[in-house]
């Protein structure tokens, strides 16, 4: 499965907030976006979110944007 993920970094906690009309997930990240913190943090969200492993979300395209692709298998 691969789906869209809007990244707010350095927000006061990570949440889900809501979806997008194009069906891209809003997610805010409480971590800044220094050394691919941010992106770790949004990885173990995802994981724990759909009950899968860390090492099986993968962020396909999108490492330094807000906009990033993720496949889950």
């Amino acid at each position: 499965m691969e789906f869209m993920v809007k990244a707010i970094p350095k927000a006061s906690r990570t949440e889900l907030v809501g979806y997008l009309a194009d069906g891209t997930w809003k997610v805010k990240i409480a971590a800044a976006p220094e050394r691919g913190l941010a992106n770790k943090e949004l990885c173990v969200f995802l994981a724990e979110r759909l009950g899968v492993p860390r090492s099986k979300v993968e962020i396909v395209s999108g490492e330094t944007s807000r906009l990033k692709r993720i496949r889950v298998p």
